[in-house]
């Protein structure tokens, strides 16, 4: 299939950027054989007593830093993944790209330019870098939200259940933040189980996909642990002829990467699984998740879901029923297409 298959017009107002007060007060856009419009809340009542939640637990870095050069030009940096020996894979945004060995003043950290691969940079700090993004960082907000980062994100752009040991992510799991504690309390009195997975969602998750064909997409790589009593509890769940609901993309990707071997282990280690039309799933039956940018490798992952021309037909409807996108946006319940 081609990339701009998967083009669609998405107008900008429709682009959310701020979060709505309550979180799951979000619209929700449920596809079962037919598309039904409801509120976040209700999706309680998609879920049976059995069934399966699982999600995302990782923490957000605040991966966003200021600071300028030595010789004085403006600079913006963006983690993308923590490395050893105090390094840091990043995004760097200045005038002009930085020669290895410029020297890189962040408020009072000094750092220095000691590598690049491709369209990243390798920084040296003198501590870890962890320190210096949770010391001076900002709220790492998506690109298409086009406001600084205020108070509020620190706290919204973040899920309920994340685990703050797990701070490894630079851009948050988003269909998780539409979850608030007495939601996941109605649905654990229901009977639900919930499961934890990590994926340490990278700032490639925002980057279209540039090729003609999508089968050339080199996607990005990212960390995942899914545990063996994950991948037992999912088996168990299915065999029962229950449900297994993933919240996200990421997720699913997690998911899938550690059933790709049909055997009894979980997955711990690096994961470039495309997942895009002709995929089989064989690890989740219902997905919660936002809407996607066009020609992005999540919205080809929504598209082997549910099918091709169901994706296109529940994007036109949400744009023309004027549904909030992207990761302040609103939510869609899908069901897998088993055809």
């Amino acid at each position: 299939m081609k990339t701009s298959d998967f083009n669609y017009d998405l107008p900008e107002k429709l682009i959310a950027n701020y979060p709505l007060d309550e979180r799951s007060s979000s619209r929700l856009l449920v596809y079962k054989d037919q598309i039904d419009h409801k509120t976040f809340r209700d999706v309680i009542h998609y879920f049976k007593e059995g069934d399966l939640l699982v999600v995302n637990n990782t923490s957000v870095i605040p991966a966003r830093v200021y600071g300028s050069k030595e010789s004085g030009g403006s600079v913006e940096v963006m983690l993308e993944r923590i490395m050893e020996d105090n390094r840091a894979l990043v995004q760097i945004r200045s005038g002009r790209s930085p020669k290895i060995g410029t020297v890189i003043h962040l408020d009072k950290f000094k750092t220095e330019c000691v590598d690049r691969q491709d369209n990243f940079f390798i920084l040296k700090f003198d501590r870890s870098p962890l320190e210096v993004f949770n010391s001076i960082g900002h709220v790492p907000l998506p690109p298409y939200i086009k406001r600084p980062d205020e108070d509020l994100d620190k706290d919204r752009y973040a899920t309920v259940y994340e685990d703050k040991d797990l701070q490894e992510s630079v851009a948050a799991p988003t269909a998780g933040l539409h979850f608030d504690d007495e939601l996941l309390s109605t649905l654990k009195d229901l009977g639900v189980q919930m499961a934890t997975v990590n994926l340490s969602v990278g700032a490639g998750t925002f980057q279209p996909v540039k090729v003609d064909n999508i089968e050339d997409h080199d996607i990005h790589s990212e960390y995942l642990e899914v545990s063996d009593d994950v991948v037992a509890l999912v088996k168990a769940t299915k065999k029962a002829g229950k449900k297994v609901f993933a919240v996200g993309t990421t997720a699913t990707r997690a998911l899938e990467t550690a059933f790709i071997e049909d055997d009894e282990k979980g997955y711990s280690g690096y994961t470039k699984l495309f997942i895009y039309p002709g995929y089989t799933f064989k690890a989740v039956d219902r997905l919660i998740t936002n809407f996607h940018l066009p020609q992005s490798s999540l919205l080809m992952l929504v598209s082997a879901f549910i099918g091709y021309d169901n994706m296109r037909h529940i994007y036109k409807t949400a744009v023309e029923k004027e549904y909030r996108f992207l990761s302040y946006g609103d939510a869609m319940l899908l069901e897998k297409n088993e055809i």
